[in-house]
Protein backbone atom coordinates (compact mmCIF):
# COMPACT_ATOMS: atom_id res chain seq x y z
CA UNK A 1 0.00 0.00 0.00
CA UNK A 2 1.62 3.61 -0.73
CA UNK A 3 0.71 6.51 1.50
CA UNK A 4 1.01 9.85 0.36
CA UNK A 5 2.17 13.07 2.23
CA UNK A 6 2.13 16.55 1.22
CA UNK A 7 6.04 18.05 2.24
CA UNK A 8 7.56 21.55 1.19
CA UNK A 9 10.83 19.46 1.53
CA UNK A 10 12.50 16.33 -0.32
CA UNK A 11 14.21 14.40 2.47
CA UNK A 12 11.48 11.90 3.22
CA UNK A 13 10.37 11.29 6.70
CA UNK A 14 12.27 14.09 8.08
CA UNK A 15 10.57 16.73 6.60
CA UNK A 16 7.43 19.07 7.51
CA UNK A 17 4.10 17.81 6.16
CA UNK A 18 3.01 20.78 3.81
CA UNK A 19 -0.65 22.26 5.12
CA UNK A 20 -1.78 23.37 1.72
CA UNK A 21 -1.26 19.89 -0.15
CA UNK A 22 -2.06 21.02 -3.57
CA UNK A 23 0.81 23.93 -3.42
CA UNK A 24 3.40 21.73 -1.74
CA UNK A 25 6.55 21.02 -3.87
CA UNK A 26 6.45 17.25 -3.36
CA UNK A 27 4.77 14.28 -1.76
CA UNK A 28 6.55 11.92 -0.34
CA UNK A 29 5.27 8.15 -0.72
CA UNK A 30 5.51 5.56 1.51
CA UNK A 31 5.52 2.54 0.85
CA UNK A 32 3.90 0.31 3.59
CA UNK A 33 5.25 -3.27 2.59
CA UNK A 34 9.05 -2.00 1.82
CA UNK A 35 9.02 0.85 4.24
CA UNK A 36 10.53 2.52 1.32
CA UNK A 37 10.00 6.63 1.12
CA UNK A 38 10.00 8.11 -2.92
CA UNK A 39 9.65 11.44 -3.88
CA UNK A 40 6.76 12.29 -5.94
CA UNK A 41 7.39 16.19 -7.38
CA UNK A 42 4.07 18.06 -7.51
CA UNK A 43 3.73 18.64 -11.26
CA UNK A 44 -0.10 19.60 -10.70
CA UNK A 45 -1.60 22.44 -12.26
CA UNK A 46 -1.41 24.49 -9.36
CA UNK A 47 2.83 24.60 -9.75
CA UNK A 48 1.68 25.34 -13.58
CA UNK A 49 2.18 21.79 -14.33
CA UNK A 50 -1.21 19.75 -15.89
CA UNK A 51 -3.68 17.77 -14.06
CA UNK A 52 -4.70 18.28 -10.14
CA UNK A 53 -2.78 16.22 -7.35
CA UNK A 54 -5.67 13.51 -7.51
CA UNK A 55 -5.05 12.38 -10.62
CA UNK A 56 -1.05 12.65 -9.83
CA UNK A 57 -1.41 10.10 -6.76
CA UNK A 58 -4.25 7.93 -9.08
CA UNK A 59 -1.42 7.87 -12.05
CA UNK A 60 1.35 6.90 -8.97
CA UNK A 61 -0.95 4.27 -7.59
CA UNK A 62 -1.20 6.11 -4.14
CA UNK A 63 -3.81 4.67 -1.90
CA UNK A 64 -4.24 6.55 0.76
CA UNK A 65 -3.54 10.42 1.20
CA UNK A 66 -2.70 11.73 4.68
CA UNK A 67 -2.58 15.93 4.91
CA UNK A 68 -3.60 18.60 7.23
CA UNK A 69 -6.94 19.60 5.50
CA UNK A 70 -8.09 19.74 1.52
CA UNK A 71 -11.51 21.56 0.06
CA UNK A 72 -14.26 19.66 -0.76
CA UNK A 73 -13.49 19.13 -4.28
CA UNK A 74 -10.65 17.77 -3.72
CA UNK A 75 -11.96 15.64 -1.10
CA UNK A 76 -14.63 14.17 -3.93
CA UNK A 77 -12.00 13.80 -6.56
CA UNK A 78 -9.98 11.52 -4.12
CA UNK A 79 -13.28 9.96 -3.24
CA UNK A 80 -13.70 9.80 -7.07
CA UNK A 81 -10.05 7.81 -7.56
CA UNK A 82 -10.85 5.22 -4.83
CA UNK A 83 -8.01 7.67 -3.26
CA UNK A 84 -8.75 7.04 0.69
CA UNK A 85 -7.90 10.71 2.67
CA UNK A 86 -6.75 11.06 6.07
CA UNK A 87 -7.01 14.63 7.71
CA UNK A 88 -5.14 16.26 10.77
CA UNK A 89 -1.83 15.52 9.65
CA UNK A 90 0.97 17.52 11.42
CA UNK A 91 4.35 17.69 12.51
CA UNK A 92 7.03 15.72 10.28
CA UNK A 93 6.13 13.07 7.80
CA UNK A 94 6.82 10.48 10.09
CA UNK A 95 4.93 12.25 12.70
CA UNK A 96 1.95 12.00 10.45
CA UNK A 97 2.30 8.24 9.47
CA UNK A 98 2.57 7.35 13.23
CA UNK A 99 -0.75 9.23 13.73
CA UNK A 100 -2.37 7.37 10.72
CA UNK A 101 -0.83 4.03 12.24
CA UNK A 102 -2.24 5.19 16.00
CA UNK A 103 -6.06 6.29 13.90
CA UNK A 104 -5.38 9.66 15.22
CA UNK A 105 -6.56 10.77 11.58
CA UNK A 106 -10.00 11.64 10.79
CA UNK A 107 -11.10 10.47 7.47
CA UNK A 108 -11.55 13.29 5.02
CA UNK A 109 -15.48 13.88 3.83
CA UNK A 110 -17.89 16.80 2.74
CA UNK A 111 -18.03 17.80 6.89
CA UNK A 112 -14.87 18.34 7.69
CA UNK A 113 -13.41 20.07 4.51
CA UNK A 114 -12.55 23.09 4.53
CA UNK A 115 -14.91 25.56 2.18
CA UNK A 116 -12.28 28.22 2.01
CA UNK A 117 -10.30 25.74 -0.21
CA UNK A 118 -12.57 25.82 -2.53
CA UNK A 119 -11.84 28.83 -3.89
CA UNK A 120 -8.15 28.65 -3.67
CA UNK A 121 -7.47 30.95 -0.70
CA UNK A 122 -4.05 29.88 1.13
CA UNK A 123 -3.74 29.98 4.70
CA UNK A 124 -1.80 28.17 7.12
CA UNK A 125 -4.63 26.93 9.68
CA UNK A 126 -4.75 23.10 11.36
CA UNK A 127 -8.14 21.05 11.07
CA UNK A 128 -9.82 19.91 14.17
Amino acid sequence: MKISIPSMGKSGLEDQVGQHFGKVLNYIVYDTQTGETSILPNTSEHNGGVGLPPELMSRNAVNIMLCGGLGRKAVAMFDQYGIEVFVGAQGTIQDALNAWKEGKLEKANQDNACSSHDNHDHHDHHHH
